[in-house]
């Protein structure tokens, strides 16, 4: 085990819980998360109270530097690093936490959806830690976690209006609390994040492409080129993102000058902020129907671009919703948010059986994309989201 490596912390405002044995005074739960979905090894220790939630720590360990090579996240790279690095990230959670073991209600792993090799890694060392310790285990679903992670930020009341948006998952949903939510719409080919990604890759921007892009996109003017606009018949609140991916990327081979790119990036930006809030405010309208309380959360890595989030909370100004997104640190793949899903879970006794296993694909709202599959007789397993 390395343990001399360079760990990110995400730690903001903690402070240490009061107590010998390091049990929040009032009653709350503490609880260790676990994320190893894709290329972060994270580990976090939330304490879940009356007060709302408090991130003791959150250590993240990324893999940029291993996958920039090859443009892309590679499985088994991922998943060989996850196994090296998720030992020393938990015990580092831990130290900063300023509790040990004794001190935890229960511990919480992402179980799906993601790259299935990381993903076991992380709720095998999960099952570990709750046999050693006699904890219970919570099985996360990775989706749920970036669900609820603006309440880590400040207290956000059930039910509201989610826009998850990031490189694997794009859809609306609307939250009623934990383990209680129903899809409204989701992406019927690529996400929002891959399409970021896979552009900027055709651009020739590198990994990760997202932020690469978004930063071009500052010295650009999209309103050079006409980028097509998907769905624009349809009634209801799905995605695609395809027909942009594919004809950014055209676009990309004749850009003949770095300002030529600076304006692809911008339109590219644009068309896909403006595709979110076209099909975001259709959710708002039906959602304003059957609820007083409006409520709007944008949560996923995409969240962190500044103008998807501008124009997001424009559009729901305008429509009359507050709106809430995560912290930035929060937006992007975490362990915090893992275990806030797992300590709001553990509230309402919904733990995990020992045996639990991970899961590739996982929707949130399973009843209907079991039943209304998005991708229909292509081979594929199961519904991802």
């Amino acid at each position: 085990m390395n343990t001399g490596a360079d760990y990110s912390s995400g730690t903001t405002g903690a402070t240490k819980p009061d107590g010998t044995d390091g049990r929040a005074p009032d009653g709350g739960l503490i609880v260790l998360g676990l994320e190893t979905s894709c290329d972060e090894t994270a580990a976090s220790v939330v304490r879940l109270s009356a007060a709302g939630a408090e991130v003791l720590s959150s250590v993240i360990h990324s893999q940029i530097d291993e996958h920039a090579a090859y443009g892309g996240v590679v499985p088994e790279i991922a998943a060989r690093s996850h196994v090296e690095m998720i030992d020393g990230v938990a015990r580092r959670a831990m130290s900063e936490a300023g509790i040990d073991y004794a001190a935890l209600d229960g511990v919480a792993a992402t179980a799906g959806p993601g790259l299935v090799g990381g993903v076991m890694v992380g709720l095998s060392y999960g099952k570990a830690v709750a046999l050693a310790r006699d904890l219970p285990l919570i099985a996360v679903n990775h989706l749920e976690g970036h669900a609820v992670s603006a309440r880590l930020g400040a207290e956000t009341a059930y039910p509201f209006l989610l826009l998850l948006v990031s490189g694997g998952h794009c859809q609306l949903l609307e939250v009623r609390g934990i383990g209680d939510m129903s899809r409204l719409g989701t992406t019927i080919d690529d996400a929002a994040g891959e399409a970021f990604d896979k552009i900027a890759k055709a651009m020739g921007l590198g990994y990760p492409g997202g932020p690469a892009l978004e930063k071009l996109a500052a010295s650009g003017d999209g309103s050079r080129f006409d980028l097509p606009r998907a769905l624009l018949g349809r009634k209801d609140c799905d995605f695609s993102f395809s027909g942009l991916k594919t004809a950014a990327s055209r676009l990309a081979q004749t850009c003949e000058s770095e300002q030529d790119r600076a304006d692809l990036a911008d339109a590219v930006q644009k068309a896909i902020a403006r595709q979110l809030a076209e099909r975001t405010e259709r959710a708002m309208t039906a959602y304003a129907e059957q609820h007083e309380a409006r409520r709007f959360v944008v949560a996923g890595g995409v969240a962190a671009n500044k103008t998807i989030r501008r124009t997001l909370e424009d559009l729901a100004t305008r429509h009359g919703f507050s709106f809430l997104a995560p912290p930035l640190a929060y937006c992007t793949d975490n362990a915090a948010m893992i275990a806030l899903a797992g300590a709001e879970r553990l509230e309402q006794g919904l733990t995990s059986d020992i045996d639990v296993a991970a899961r590739p694909r996982w929707p949130l709202d399973e009843a209907r994309a079991n039943a209304d599959p998005v991708h229909k007789k292509t081979g594929r397993k199961g519904a991802k989201a």
